[in-house]
């Protein structure tokens, strides 16, 4: 998982309407699921060219973040580069298309189908006659059941990341022949084609030992078009070469060299020849686009002071000293000139990774425990101006994520984003003052400062030691404000959330129409217009979307919202505009933590907008800095923020994958959370019901039916706000086919190669 997409929507909106400030949310009858899902917003750029097009052999560099720590993507450490690997040599029962689903891959697969669902669920898996191991054995039912029991669970000797989907084996076993796979399951799992993908040998998975060290360093055997040659850490390097045993298309290229390369390296590495193909950030896309275009720089003008000063002004423009003596600036100058040469060589291919960027808040405590600040947040939000924001300036479609669960083009897609509504500053207003957050309000000066209001907020000084004991540097600075009078309201604050009954709606009489709000309260709009006309209201109970999170013991005025008037009965004093948003003594301030490092510049200028927009409806936020290495380690995952912005890849089998991010966190017996992924502590009883129905059924329409319900309910709960589709931005060789930015789907390897030298690419691959 990224940072700025831990390492992200032309799809049409489901109905919603808003009546008395409750938010319902139906799906419109007359649109299919396809018509819901949509298409992706961007395609593959890969530079597609059919076979007959490329040269045979040599070899591709391709950039990495890293070598891997292990081989085996079943183990924790297990990274991007691990399952590039896997993709390359292993089989895989089932791959994703250019639109995120999944599809059987036939170099393995004859068949996979569900032949028995009474007693039990069984599928039938008809193996490819040709697929064999690169040791010459038959891929079968021994690599099934070995695979099954190492991640099953049951045996705690197996150092397994993930046993999802596994656990609900009873058993594998030989069907008619040794091409035949059963698989019979103790309990209904729809997602049962996420299973068996990638599958590793017997040779791996059938003892603890290999399949805790046997995998780590190499692969000794594989079944792709690949196998592994070599793991070298000196050189960085991970060698795959042609597998000779491989039955399918012959791969066109000798050999894949993953090269470890920094992300802030990589320019310098596609200029010298290092690598042919890298992942590159938004500011190699415009050195790399410049040099396309020739830019010849600023030595142009035969006038010497002209020139000069045009170096200097370069210089500024390029992260060059300016004021440096003209002879250094000139050497740096050739140099990036050499570079420019080099790069024009190159080309930029763009498209969306199967991920999202969205903005988390930590639910576990202070304001953000209540879950009308969480909304208020959200409402406060431009989704679509972040989006241009990051995407405008890049090409690519501008478009908000409307779910928390798949993107656009993916069969569980559908824009749920209306149970929570859009942008509305007098909306967002209102549920804060709903809240007892008071504009102009009594404000205690407190010594404490820098603690994060997450639920883990007293660790927060012992982190920063560490922090400071590490050399890690952090830098807080105050989030750019409307009214600059207001700069010494700095200290971190943290609020208590109050308990209450769990959420008494039954699924069982759910007729697929959700509402939020729908209570005997006031609603937000109604509740401004009685603070604007002085009428009374009625009080009443709450309908929330966090489960087991009211507030009953709150004072509520009678005909009044409570927290309205500060004090009570009275107009606000005279300047209170002027003043940040108070309760209970402390300023509405949050902890908006964001990482250092110069990848992560798109991040910090999506932070520092979001900071205005929130400043608009009177919430306060503290952008604080902090080293990239520990920024989800040490702040994320431990709950030491209140807002934060980090990304999730979305899945072909969200019921199964998606679970563990949002289902509710479980008090453990010394009175921590149990989170598993929710790392914004925010989660609901409904939602984890509704991921237990959808993936115990085997009714695709109703499992989608399921998960699109689910998201909506995450989206109701505010605990984080899906904002725009990670980009993909790749530099390749202008050469090379079939590679790129491969959007969603599995990457071809035996199809990549670079162009003959007569050959141009096609407007789509051929499989020949």
């Amino acid at each position: 998982m990224s940072l700025d997409g831990v390492h992200p929507r032309a799809a049409l909106r489901s109905a919603a309407f808003l009546t008395a400030g409750a938010l319902a949310v139906t799906l419109l009858t007359g649109c299919s699921a396809d018509d819901e899902a949509g298409k992706p917003l961007a395609g593959q750029d890969i530079a597609p060219a059919a076979r007959a097009q490329l040269a045979d052999g040599g070899t591709l560099r391709w950039a990495v973040d890293a070598v891997p720590d292990t081989l085996n993507s079943f183990q924790a450490d297990a990274d991007a580069t691990t399952a590039r690997v896997a993709q390359a040599v292993l089989p895989s029962m089932y791959r994703l298309d250019a639109e995120g689903r999944a599809r059987r891959n036939g170099d393995y697969l004859e068949s996979a189908d569900v032949v028995e669902t009474e007693p039990k669920q069984v599928v039938l898996y008809k193996l490819n006659q040709q697929a064999v191991w690169s040791d010459g054995r038959e891929i079968g039912a021994a690599d099934f059941a070995a695979q099954w029991r190492a991640l099953s669970g049951k045996d705690s000797a197996y150092w397994t990341a993930r046993n999802a989907g596994y656990d609900r084996i009873e058993k594998v076993e030989r069907g008619a022949n040794d091409l035949q796979v059963r698989v019979t399951f103790r309990r209904p799992y729809a997602d049962w084609r996420s299973l068996f993908s990638p599958l590793y040998p017997k040779d791996v998975m059938g003892t603890p030992d290999s399949f805790n060290d046997g995998a780590r360093r190499t692969l000794k055997v594989t079944a792709g078009p690949f196998k592994v040659k070599t793991v070298d850490r000196k050189k960085k390097d991970v060698v795959l070469v042609r597998n000779p045993r491989w039955w399918g298309r012959p791969a066109k290229l000798d050999e894949i060299v993953l090269h470890a390369v920094p992300r802030d390296k990589r320019a310098a590495a596609l200029a010298d020849g290092t690598v042919d193909l890298a992942e590159i950030d938004t500011a190699d896309v415009r050195t790399i686009t410049g040099a396309a275009r020739g830019n010849a720089g600023p030595l142009r003008d035969s006038d010497k002071a002209a020139s000069a000063k045009a170096l200097r002004t370069w210089a500024a423009a390029h992260g060059f000293d300016e004021d440096a003596d003209e002879a250094e600036l000139r050497k740096e100058f050739a140099a990036w000139q050499k570079q420019q040469q080099a790069l024009r060589g190159f080309e930029v291919r763009k498209s969306f990774e199967l991920a999202y960027t969205q903005l988390a808040l930590n639910g576990a405590g202070g304001p953000l425990a209540d879950e009308r600040v969480r909304r208020a947040v959200a409402r406060a939000l431009d989704r679509r101006e972040l989006a241009e924001l990051v995407l405008k300036p890049l090409g690519l479609p501008a478009v908000p994520v409307g779910s928390h669960l798949a993107l656009s083009g993916q069969d569980a897609y559908a824009d749920n984003s209306g149970a929570l509504g859009d942008q509305d500053t007098a909306e967002a207003q209102a549920l804060l003052a709903d809240a007892g957050w008071v504009r102009g309000g009594p404000v205690t000066e407190e010594k404490k400062t820098e603690k994060a209001a997450g639920g883990e907020g007293k660790k927060a000084d012992a982190t920063k030691e560490q922090e400071k004991d590490e050399g890690a540097e952090e830098k807080t600075e105050k989030g750019e404000k409307a009214d600059k009078s207001e700069k010494g309201s700095k200290e971190e604050k943290e609020g208590k959330g109050k308990k209450g009954s769990d959420d008494a709606e039954s699924e069982g009489d759910d007729d697929g129409t959700y509402i939020v709000g729908e209570d005997d309260k006031p609603s937000a709009r109604t509740a401004r217009e009685q603070m604007s006309l002085g009428r009374s209201g009625e009080g009443g109970g709450r309908h929330l979307a966090q489960d087991g999170v009211q507030y009953a013991d709150r004072p509520h005025l009678p005909g009044a919202v409570p927290g309205a008037y500060a004090p009570k009965g009275t107009a606000a004093p005279a300047g209170a505009a002027a003043r940040p948003l108070a309760k209970d003594g402390k300023a509405l301030t949050l902890r908006f933590v964001v990482p250092s490092g110069s990848g992560s510049e798109t991040l910090r200028t999506v932070a520092d907008r979001i900071a205005r927009m929130l400043d608009k409806v009177g919430i306060g936020t503290e952008i604080t800095k902090v080293a990239e290495d520990g920024y989800f380690k040490d702040h994320i995952a431990n709950g030491q923020y209140d807002l934060a912005l980090y990304s999730w890849p979305a899945s072909a089998f969200p019921a199964t994958d998606a679970r563990p991010i949002y289902a509710k966190p479980v008090p453990a017996a010394d009175g921590s959370l149990t989170v598993e992924q929710n790392y914004t502590r925010v989660g609901t009883d409904q939602v984890d019901q509704l991921f237990d129905q959808a993936i115990g059924t085997l009714d695709r329409d109703k499992a989608r039916s399921l998960i699109r319900k689910a998201d909506s309910r995450i989206w109701a709960a505010a605990g984080s706000i899906p904002l725009f589709q990670r980009p993909q931005l790749t530099a390749a060789r202008a050469d090379l086919a079939n590679a790129g930015a491969f959007g969603f789907a599995t990457p071809v390897y035996e199809d990549i190669g670079f162009l003959k030298k007569s050959g141009k690419p096609s407007a789509s691959p051929s499989r020949s």
